[in-house]
């Protein structure tokens, strides 16, 4: 998370980027952007606004060097020599224009800027942003002609929401510099992310915290929903929050015994989790330290409503992991051939 509330816009242009796929060509500025004060009022808190919740922050990655991932060489250049800042902007554009190998990739206006003040952790520090606007929207134009009020429909930019954009801080750790990163429009997690970007999750608390969550949701879709129905399920995402609340620290044995009664299931979530350590190419730590933030974001995320195809909908609570076994019953009438839930309470609220 960041505080803006010393940060300001030293540096900031605007450039297109087309599309390889579709021919669409990329369009470059030759000057920097000079704000008049109501416009610079609404586009700082516009561009700064979604990092204030990120929780979570990136690392540049490269299969074989670092210094050769292009928006890591960019952002050194500029932090290191400002009066490059046009000319770097372009490259940092034309590597985007790169990675649009399909026509999925929506062309758009690409904001760099050069930050100061932005305060992240104690400390003060200038960054780059670079950000992406994919989606315009309509609005009412009125005009005066003739001694008469007209209106005409234009397209602008949305200041309620950023596409994609990041934040590369001119502050580093043992694993380079410090990231962040939003994407609202993720039609391709790769694209930004992977491709344009090349980053990958701190190694921290966070990152862990998020890996571990991202496994036993996963495992909860794929296994629990698939073969013992969306009671089971809930109740595991229930009580693994209830886990990540109440431990500070994460032991992965500890954790198997006590949301698994079954063998089977432990066997079940062993296997699942070696597979989904493979195709993520990543390993998960037997023992990590609990990031609260993290928890706390993610436990909103969770969708703990049981759908049924007879239109109607049973809602969880995900801060009561024992609710659901106590007072819900899930079976099957033989003479009507249908699964059924039955909900025991005391009063209706």
């Amino acid at each position: 998370m960041i505080s803006r509330k010393n940060a300001a816009i030293s540096k900031f242009i605007i450039h297109k980027v087309g599309n390889k796929f579709n021919d669409t060509k990329n369009a470059f500025s030759e000057k920097v952007v000079d704000f008049d004060e109501a416009s610079y009022d609404l586009m700082l808190p516009f561009l700064l606004r979604p990092f204030g919740s990120v929780v979570q922050s990136y690392r540049f990655n490269h299969h074989a060097n670092i210094s050769l991932n292009e928006i890591n060489s960019y952002c050194a250049q500029m932090f290191n020599d400002e009066a490059a800042f046009i000319e770097v902007s372009k490259h940092m554009v034309m590597h985007l224009f790169e990675q649009s190998s399909s026509a999925q990739i929506k062309t758009g206006d690409v904001l760099v800027v050069m930050f100061e003040g932005i305060e992240f952790r104690d400390m003060t520090t200038n960054a780059i942003g670079i950000f992406k606007i994919e989606s315009k929207v309509n609005f009412f134009q009125t005009y005066l002609e003739n001694n008469s009020y007209d209106v005409l429909v234009q397209k602008g930019i949305n200041s309620k929401k950023v596409d994609k954009g990041c934040l590369i801080l001119n502050q580093s750790d043992t694993e380079g510099n410090i990231i962040l990163s939003v994407d609202n429009n993720s039609y391709d997690a790769q694209y930004w992310i992977n491709h344009f970007l090349n980053i990958k999750y701190a190694d921290d608390a966070n990152s862990h915290t998020q890996q571990y969550i991202e496994l036993c949701k996963e495992f909860s879709t794929e296994v629990l929903k698939t073969n013992y129905g969306a009671k089971e399920q809930n109740s595991f995402l229930a009580q693994t929050i209830d886990f990540f609340k109440e431990n500070e620290v994460v032991n992965v044995e500890r954790f198997k015994e006590e949301l698994f009664e079954d063998e089977k299931h432990i066997r079940e979530f062993e296997n699942y989790k070696k597979d989904y350590e493979g195709d993520k190419n990543l390993v998960l730590r037997n023992q990590f330290d609990v990031a609260e933030a993290v928890v706390t974001k993610e436990k909103r995320k969770f969708k703990t409503d049981i759908k049924l195809d007879t239109h109607i909908q049973i809602k969880l609570d995900v801060d009561a992991p024992d609710a659901s076994a106590e007072y819900l019953e899930r079976g099957y009438d033989d003479e009507k051939k249908m699964h059924y839930y039955k909900v025991f309470f005391n009063a209706e609220n």
